[in-house]
C-alpha cells in the first residue's frame, strides 16, 4: 500500500504541473491506517445504511471490495446516488478533502456512502491515507496566484483530525468538523 500510495500522489502531483515528489513530504511520517468492514445481510436494506453519507478527510482512500458491493458516490450535477461496480482484482481510489485543499479546489473529495445487502454479507478494506499530525495544510502555493487565489485557510491536520474523531460516533447536534468550514 505504501508504493502504490506514493505512485498515486506522483501522477496526482504530476497532474498539477508539479513535481513528481511534491506531495511526499506531507506523508513522511503517515497516520494512515486500514480497516477491515463488515456489512452483514439484511432484510430491509431500503432502512438501514452501511455507512451513511460522508467525504474522506484524509489524501485519498484506497478501497478493496469484494463482489456484493454497496459504495454508492453521489453525482454532483443532480445529487443521484449512483452504484459502483465491483470490479474484480481492482481498487477504488477516493480523493480526499486534503487533496481538494492542496490542488485549490482543482481535485474534488468525493462524497460517498455505504448501502448493504438484502440476502448477502459485504466485505470492505480501505486504506486511509493521512499526513502526519504535524502537517500544517492549506493550499500550494505553487498553485495560487492573482487569478486562482487560495481557496482555504490553514489548519493543523492533527486538531482537525482529532476534533473529527472525538465526535465520530456521537448524536451531534452541529455538524461535525468539515474542510468546508475552512474555506475562505
Amino acid at each position: 500500500m505504501r508504493k502504490l500510495t506514493y505512485k498515486l500522489l506522483g501522477l496526482i502531483a504530476l497532474s498539477l504541473g508539479l513535481g513528481k515528489d511534491r506531495l511526499n513530504g506531507f506523508i513522511k511520517d503517515q497516520t494512515s491506517f486500514m480497516r477491515l468492514n463488515y456489512y452483514p445481510a439484511c432484510p430491509a436494506p431500503e432502512l438501514a445504511l452501511g455507512l451513511g453519507r460522508h467525504k474522506d478527510a484524509g489524501a485519498l482512500t484506497i478501497l478493496a471490495q469484494d463482489d456484493v458491493g454497496g459504495l454508492e458516490v453521489k453525482r454532483k450535477c443532480d445529487g443521484e446516488w449512483i452504484f459502483v461496480k465491483p470490479t474484480p482484482d481492482a481498487y477504488i481510489v477516493n480523493v480526499g478533502d486534503l487533496i481538494q485543499v492542496w490542488s485549490n479546489n482543482k481535485y474534488e473529495s468525493v462524497e460517498h456512502r455505504v448501502t448493504v445487502n438484502a440476502e448477502k454479507e459485504r466485505f470492505s478494506i480501505p486504506f486511509f491515507i493521512n499526513p502526519s499530525h504535524n502537517v500544517w495544510v492549506e493550499p500550494l502555493e505553487e498553485l495560487i496566484n492573482e487569478q486562482n487565489p487560495a481557496k482555504y485557510k490553514g489548519y493543523s491536520w492533527g486538531k482537525f483530525y482529532a476534533t473529527r474523531k472525538l465526535s465520530n460516533f456521537k448524536k451531534l447536534t452541529t455538524e461535525n468538523i468539515q474542510v468546508h468550514h475552512f474555506k475562505l
